[in-house]
C-alpha cells in the first residue's frame, strides 16, 4: 500500500513538473512572440500588430504613401504599389519603381498578387473598405491611411508619426511634423489679421469646369490652412455643380488641378467665354496647382509646399519674402536626400499635360 501512495506521489510530481516546464515554454515562447511585434493604431483607430521590423511593405492606394514612406527613408521596402510613372520626378529620383509590381488598388486588389509578394503589411486607403476586407481574411495586417478626404492637417501630421512608427524612424518623422508646424504658423501670423470679407474667395477645379471639392474634401483644408475661403464649402460631400453656381460665387482666384487624371490649361479657362465676367477671369488669377513627386494639392509631405505657395500666390504682398523655390529645395534635400534643380522646380510650378 506504501509503495502505491509513493508511486502516485512521484505521478504528480511529474505531472506537476511537466506542466510548469510547458507553462514555461509557453510564456517564453509568448514574450518572444511579443517582442518580435509591435502594435501601431492607423489612421482609422485600428490596433494594427505587425513586425517590429517592417521589411516588406505593399501600398494599394495613391494618397500619398509612397510619399510618406520615401520622405521616412523607407523606399527599399516597398515591394509593390500602383503605378507610379505619372510622377517622373518621383521615377527619377526612385529609379527601382519603373519595376514595382501593380497589386492593384483601392478595392480592385489582386488578393493573389499580394500574397505573392510576401508583406509584412499592406498600407490602403481607409475608404477601401472592401479591398482591405479581402486583405486581412487573407491574413495580411493592413495599415489604413487617408486618401483625399477633408482633414485637418493635424491629422496628416499624426499620419506621419504613424509612419514613422511603422518603418522605425520616428526622429525624421517628427522632424516632418516640425517642418509643417514652422510653415503652418508662418502662414498664420500673416494671414490671421485678415477679415473674413477681406480673405481671397478661391475656387478649385478638379479636371473639368464643374467638377470640385465641398467641405468634405482635401481641397477645402488646402484653401483653408492658405487663408483663402473655399467658395464651394457648402456643397459638402458632392463634387459637381452647374456653371450658374460657379457664376453666382464669382471667384476671386481659381486654382487648376490635374490630380483626377485630366489636365485643364490655364488658357481654356481664360477662354471660357461663359466665365469672362468672372472675377478671377477678369483679374488673371487663374493658376495651375504645382506637382512634384505628387500633386501638392493632395494630403501627402509635399502638401505644405502647395499651402505655402497658394498662401504666397493669394497674398503676394504679405509672403515677398518668402522663396518657394529654396524652400522646396530645402524640403527635398532634408526629407529625400535629393538635390533639386531650378529646372525641376520650374516644372513643378508649370506643369503640363
Amino acid at each position: 500500500m506504501k509503495e502505491k501512495v509513493q508511486g502516485d506521489n512521484r505521478y504528480k510530481i511529474l505531472i506537476l513538473s511537466l506542466t510548469f516546464f510547458l507553462l514555461a515554454v509557453c510564456t517564453q515562447k509568448g514574450a518572444e512572440a511579443q517582442a518580435l511585434t509591435k502594435t501601431v493604431v492607423d489612421m482609422g483607430g485600428n490596433e494594427v500588430t505587425v513586425p517590429k521590423n517592417v521589411n516588406r511593405i505593399v501600398i494599394t492606394c495613391y494618397g500619398g504613401a509612397t510619399h510618406e514612406i520615401a520622405a521616412l527613408g523607407g523606399v527599399e521596402k516597398i515591394v509593390g504599389q500602383p503605378s507610379m510613372l505619372r510622377f517622373p520626378t518621383l521615377v527619377r529620383m526612385y529609379p527601382g519603381f519603373k519595376k514595382t509590381v501593380d497589386p492593384g488598388s483601392f478595392n480592385n486588389v489582386n488578393i493573389e498578387e499580394i500574397l505573392n509578394l510576401k508583406p509584412d503589411v499592406v498600407i490602403a486607403s481607409l475608404t477601401a473598405e472592401q479591398g482591405n476586407r479581402k486583405i486581412v481574411e487573407a491574413g495580411i495586417p493592413v495599415i489604413r491611411v487617408y486618401t483625399g478626404r477633408a482633414n485637418d492637417p493635424s491629422d496628416s501630421k499624426r499620419e506621419f508619426l504613424m509612419i514613422g512608427e511603422l518603418v522605425n524612424n520616428k526622429q525624421q518623422a517628427e522632424e516632418l511634423v516640425e517642418f509643417w508646424d514652422r510653415q503652418l504658423q508662418i502662414i498664420q501670423e500673416r494671414t490671421g489679421d485678415i477679415p473674413q470679407g477681406m480673405r481671397k474667395r478661391v475656387y478649385y477645379l478638379l479636371g473639368s469646369l464643374t467638377h470640385t471639392n465641398g467641405s468634405a474634401w482635401w481641397g477645402q483644408t488646402l484653401i483653408n490652412s492658405a487663408g483663402g475661403i473655399n467658395v464651394a464649402h457648402d456643397i459638402g460631400k458632392l463634387r459637381d455643380i452647374n456653371v450658374e453656381q460657379l457664376l453666382g460665387w464669382n471667384p476671386d482666384v481659381m486654382i487648376l488641378s490635374s490630380n483626377e487624371g485630366q489636365f485643364v490649361p490655364v488658357e481654356e479657362v481664360m477662354n471660357n467665354g461663359q466665365l469672362q465676367g468672372v472675377r478671377a477671369v477678369t483679374d488673371g488669377a487663374v493658376y495651375l496647382c504645382p506637382v512634384g513627386t505628387f500633386w501638392w494639392d493632395r494630403p501627402a509631405p509635399e502638401a505644405i509646399l502647395g499651402i505655402t505657395w497658394l498662401a504666397k500666390t493669394l497674398y503676394p504682398e504679405r509672403f515677398g519674402d518668402v522663396d518657394i523655390e529654396k524652400l522646396s529645395q530645402d524640403f527635398y534635400y532634408r526629407f529625400y536626400g535629393y538635390r533639386l534643380s531650378h529646372d525641376e522646380f520650374a516644372s513643378f510650378i508649370t506643369p503640363q499635360k
